[in-house]
């Protein structure tokens, strides 16, 4: 059994689990570790006595622990992502690559741990000297979800310990394995006791700890918008620094003028791939009548091509759902779109694999509109939905009418309508010619609307979250 790890301790939980292959509900992967409130609030206090010396640490040895975390993740990329495929049910070179992403990830923040900057300014009063600096905030709960099992957490661990926070790690229930061979890297990479805590378990007893607990002083959250609005209401009840990265409703745009392949590409793969368990993935095809025929057809085709099996089997294009809640209300949603008026003009069947998993094929929902349930509330599933537009300005207002405001995109030739779309685009994501999902691990991360609060994720930009600034004034 996988045990929680708690101020430099590997521990037994309260109780158990098991990880469960969706390609293969037979694999056990292994058992872990389930935290009650007790173990919960033994990992925020070894955080909190850690918090004060940490913060004062030197950059050096911080950044050396981030660097050693980094090169050994790349190195056991294949490995780690063979785990990655076999507990979340992305397809090996997804899962491969979301290691590489972790790495990098680790990589980065190693390098910003030697860029801390602040300012001096003079100030209007004579013989005063100012310096703005930036200091860690304290301890951190990370809460993530489960369809990005190491990129996730690294991309909230890596800026924590880095800018001098200490943190407590939640994983997601169903995905424990990847957090839990990251947790192991970690605890050999020279951190002292308390700086990072795992507890894995429910987020109605260790998530509910985090949130509620004063010396807790900032929360990342990842996850649903139902969840991310109790997050943030029970941390702004206790005035706790909080970021949220919840759902989103993404639109992939295509104009009459686009290049077809393109399009095809774009939709495809924004929309599928990692069996369109992204928050970033293109759920709703807004498509110009000119080109819609053509278009529709052409996304017929190429999920004609797509093979749906085993993450790990070798020439499988689409994974399975991660588990059968999740199949389930995809295929609920298949139906309520029907019941709406829509065409189900591929796939959305059930499908039999090698071995009882998770299967389905991918679903194309053409004839929809912006009203629909379809259109409106996130499927987080291998379903996309195709809407006529009447001409650009009409795709601009559909693919703003959404509560949603994560990724958007649109394939066109038109450098004047690219021009005008970036700009106004209602999301903190824009995407020209290029999936809307896949962002780059050094660049901002995040939404608009209610797809995110709080400060972005990744890239210099995470120290907006995980620093406060103090202004300092010294006579002279």
């Amino acid at each position: 059994m996988k045990q929680l790890y708690i101020n430099g301790a590997w521990l037994d939980g309260a109780s158990s689990s098991a990880n469960i292959n969706p390609s293969n509900t037979n694999d056990i992967i292994d058992h872990y570790a389930v935290a009650d409130a007790q173990q919960t609030e033994l990992a925020i206090a070894a955080a909190a006595a850690a918090a004060p010396g940490w913060a004062l640490s030197n950059i050096q040895m911080r950044a050396d622990a981030l660097d050693k975390i980094g090169s050994e993740i790349l190195a056991r990329r294949e490995e780690l992502g063979i785990l990655l495929s076999r507990e979340e049910g992305k397809t090996k070179p997804e899962g491969i690559g979301e290691v590489v992403r972790a790495g990098n990830i680790f990589k980065f923040f190693a390098a910003e741990c030697l860029r801390l900057r602040g300012d001096k300014i003079p100030s209007v009063r004579p013989n005063l000297d100012v310096e703005v600096t930036r200091e860690p905030v304290g301890v951190v709960g990370i809460i993530a979800p489960w369809n990005f099992p190491i990129a996730i957490p690294s991309w909230k661990i890596a800026p924590a310990l880095a800018y001098g926070n200490c943190v407590v790690m939640k994983p997601a229930e169903l995905v424990p394995g990847s957090t839990w061979a990251l947790t192991e890297i970690i605890s050999r990479a020279g951190l002292p006791p308390g700086v990072f805590n795992l507890v894995m378990g429910h987020g109605a007893v260790v998530g509910a700890a985090l949130l509620n607990d004063r010396r807790v002083n900032a929360i990342s959250f990842t996850g649903s918008v139902a969840t991310g609005k109790k997050v943030a209401m029970a941390a702004m009840g206790r005035l706790a620094k909080v970021q949220i990265e919840m759902g989103g409703k993404n639109p992939l745009v295509i104009l009459d003028d686009a290049d077809l392949a393109t399009a095809v590409y774009c939709a495809v793969q924004g929309s599928y791939f990692s069996t369109g368990q992204r928050c970033t993935a293109s759920s709703r095809l807004i498509v110009g009548k000119n080109i819609y025929p053509r278009f529709v057809e052409a996304v017929k085709q190429e999920l004609a091509k797509l093979a749906v099996g085993d993450a790990l089997a070798a020439g499988t294009d689409i994974g399975p759902v991660v588990d059968a809640n999740q199949l389930e209300q995809d295929m609920n949603y298949i139906r309520i779109g029907k019941d709406e008026g829509a065409t189900l003009a591929y796939g959305g069947e059930r499908l039999d694999g090698p071995s009882p998993g998770f299967y389905l094929r991918p679903a194309l929902l053409t004839d929809a509109s912006n009203d629909m349930r379809i259109s409106r509330e996130e499927i987080f599933g291998p379903v996309a939905s195709v809407i006529p537009a009447d001409s650009y300005e009409h795709a601009l207002f559909l693919a703003n009418d959404t509560e949603f405001g994560l990724s958007s995109g649109i394939v066109t030739t038109s450098l004047k309508h690219a021009t005008h779309f970036k700009r106004h685009a209602q999301a903190g994501m824009v995407m020209v010619n290029v999936p809307t999902a896949g962002v780059d691990y050094h660049v901002p991360f995040g939404g608009s609307k209610a797809s995110s609060y709080g400060s972005r994720e990744q890239g210099t930009y995470a120290a907006e979250f995980f620093t406060t600034v103090k202004t300092a004034y010294c006579g002279v």
